[in-house]
């Protein structure tokens, strides 16, 4: 991670391994909507980012899939700090509820853009460990930084 970026901190551990493969399930069936238009997966997945953004982990439908696959797969522990990742699944509650958004007004066009963009920022934090959430968050720092000079 680069050194210019703020990131939030709570102190609080959680498994990284978990977390990517978590951005697996969240790409896989991002591309299963992208390729089927089956809508009960994008309120699947606003249901899985409303609790792991808000607290409620426990009720993730990802996050016990998950939890199974690296039992099964044997993938160690590794730690890293909660807050940035709640971050990153509020920011995928509010890109699920505007894919829904754009759904209800048919902007089919709009729907595709943002699960695809969903998708490519799945990929980046299961492929290659990269959360966007902490460049997003570092921007609207910057903005209320900005807004508060004015």
């Amino acid at each position: 991670m680069s050194s210019h970026l703020q990131c939030p901190v709570d102190n609080v551990k959680v498994n990284e391994n978990k977390v990517r493969m978590i951005a697996l399930l969240v790409l896989l069936l991002g591309t299963l909507f992208l390729t089927t238009g089956y809508d009960l997966v994008i309120l699947l997945l606003l249901f899985d980012f409303f609790t792991r953004a808000f607290n409620h982990q426990k009720y993730s439908p990802l996050g016990w899939v998950a939890d199974v696959l690296i039992r099964r797969l044997n993938v160690p522990y590794k730690p890293t700090n909660r807050a940035p990742k709640r971050f990153a699944a509020g920011m995928g509650f509010v890109f699920v509820m505007l894919i829904l958004f754009a759904m209800f007004l048919n902007w089919n066009i709009v729907s595709v853009a943002l699960t695809a963009g969903l998708c490519l920022f799945a990929f980046l934090e299961s492929f290659a460990g990269f959360c966007m959430g902490c460049y997003i968050y570092t921007g609207l720092h910057k903005l209320l930084r900005l807004f508060r000079k004015a």
